[in-house]
């Protein structure tokens, strides 16, 4: 993937963040400021999808999205293999008033009626060993509700690597990654390895992976980017989608 590559895509990434000076596209999460990111990505209807059932937050960070769904009515376990947002997540449930129906372990052998994924699938080193974990999680009759985005071919689909529009679709991956080690210095080499991973996840893909794990595709939405709305379908979806939104049954 990417044409520009070597000395000279290195120097041009370099010039181009330069003139970009700080105004490149924004990931830093304030398109949630003001709304629910969980509503926002999953819909206006998942609180009635989840209110008295157990869910398991796959992933769950410091808590915030747990927590919230706590409120909404759901009990809720959030796992995450990192055990200082673990720390902060029973922090927040404290004082959120839910730690009685919200808790925060890194495993549990609890059986879920519903396991939530957001923002994640486009991070996992083995998407299809999380899939078969998921599946361990939940009951029978049980369902992995998720969302994600960007996904590859969208104009910010390389995350830190887009200084500009599918500059990670045009620039090589050792260009980028050369670029990225002038101010990151945790000696990634690839995509996999920067920090929480980048597996170039494209919406092709993931109904492939979905195909050779446990589940099914029961609901699937591609939600398109508000601006490039009128050139959404099924055939530029690729390259149009802002979210993937999708419910998994056995």
């Amino acid at each position: 993937m990417g044409i520009i590559g070597g000395t000279l895509g290195y120097h041009l990434l370099r010039t181009s963040q330069r003139l970009m000076d700080g105004r490149g596209p924004s990931m830093d999460g304030s398109a949630y400021k003001g709304k629910s990111k969980v509503e926002v990505l999953l819909g206006g209807d998942i609180w009635n999808q989840i209110k008295n059932r157990t869910v398991i937050d796959f992933g769950c960070g410091t808590g915030a999205d747990a927590v919230e769904m706590a409120q909404h009515g759901a009990r809720v376990i959030g796992i995450d293999i990192v055990e200082r947002y673990l720390a902060e997540a029973r922090n927040l449930a404290n004082e959120s008033g839910v730690s009685n129906n919200c808790q925060f372990v890194n495993h549990t052998d609890t059986k879920a009626d519903v396991v939530i994924s957001m923002d994640a699938f486009e991070h996992y080193a083995s998407p299809l060993a999380v899939l078969k974990q998921m599946a361990v999680l939940l009951k029978p009759n049980g369902k992995v509700i998720t969302a994600f985005g960007p996904t590859w071919y969208h104009p910010l689909g390389g995350h830190l690597f887009s200084i500009f529009p599918w500059s990670h679709l045009i620039f090589t991956e050792t260009a980028l990654i050369r670029w990225r080690s002038d101010f990151k210095t945790d000696g990634a080499t690839k995509f996999s390895e920067v920090e929480g991973g980048l597996n170039q996840m494209t919406i092709h893909r993931f109904k492939q992976i979905v195909a050779q794990s446990p589940f099914k595709i029961e609901h699937f939405q591609t939600v398109p980017i508000r601006r490039l709305k009128p050139l959404a379908n099924r055939f530029t979806q690729e390259f149009t989608t802002a979210i993937v939104r999708c419910t998994l049954a056995r």
